[in-house]
């Protein structure tokens, strides 16, 4: 099967979750195939389902100040943040199949239920496979969503303090919504080269301590977002089994 690659830059957050609410009604309908589009935003912070305020560190005054916005969304999980350099991905994929069954408890019609469990886990697996072509040993923890590296990786960062090295680090985070035709939407960030300093303002994913690495921090030279993206878009097609065919430039609807 294949899937529509969109390259879409650097793009502001809502308008991007205006997109994906529109190639999600377009897919559920039949109108358009699959989709993934790999984009950067501008510097945001945004609060999934499980999203608490004591989470933010930062106060409206001290983002407004480093030019980064606010964003609630209805993405699993709690705070996190995107900006330039880091490598977002928004797969729009019709994950549920098959038609409208009954409940046989309630006798009221059911959706075709998703495979969401195994949906991360081949999310993760694709960002793996791509830090794995970079030189770069990638894994998972139990019971946490999103890919680390650990310390015996770490050992070649040139700039990251002792204490970096003690413990995994996360370099790639995921968080989504599967609608209720089946549909996902949000997905994942891999961080490449962003400004590291503004995970300061947050407790990402709600978990204190929790460090944070990136591919320049452990390439050298480290790789441009175009790079990654272009080995993302291939690994996502192998672990999903889609052609993936590449549109550059801005998507219209």
């Amino acid at each position: 099967m294949q899937c529509d690659l969109y390259r879409l830059g650097v793009i502001e957050y809502q308008k991007a979750f205006n997109l994906q609410n529109q190639l999600a009604a377009q897919i559920a309908s039949g109108e358009r195939g699959p989709a993934l589009l790999l984009l950067e935003h501008d510097p945001v912070y945004t609060f999934g389902r499980q999203g608490k305020p004591e989470n933010m560190l930062w106060d409206e005054a001290e983002c407004a100040r480093r030019g980064i916005t606010l964003h609630e969304t209805d993405r699993g999980g709690d705070v996190t943040y995107h900006g330039p350099g880091q490598l977002v991905g928004y797969p729009i994929l019709p994950l549920a199949h098959g038609d409208l069954t009954t409940d046989p408890d309630t006798g009221q019609p059911r959706l075709p239920q998703a495979d969401y469990v195994g949906y991360l886990r081949k999310l993760e697996m694709t960002l793996i496979i791509s830090l794995s072509r970079f030189g770069i040993g990638g894994g998972q923890i139990k019971g946490q969503t999103g890919v680390w590296v650990q310390p015996d990786v770490l050992s070649r960062c040139r700039h990251c303090p002792p204490e970096l090295k003690q413990s995994p680090a996360k370099i790639a985070s995921i968080g989504v919504r599967v609608d209720a035709r089946g549909v996902s939407r949000h997905g994942f960030s891999l961080n490449v080269s962003p400004d590291m300093s503004h995970w300061d303002g947050i407790l990402a994913c709600g978990l204190e301590n929790q460090n944070k690495v990136s591919l320049e921090m452990l390439v050298d030279p480290p790789p441009s977002v175009d790079e990654v993206a272009a080995v993302v878009g291939r690994a996502f097609g192998e672990v999903f089994g889609y052609e993936m065919v590449a549109h550059e430039g801005v998507l219209l609807i």
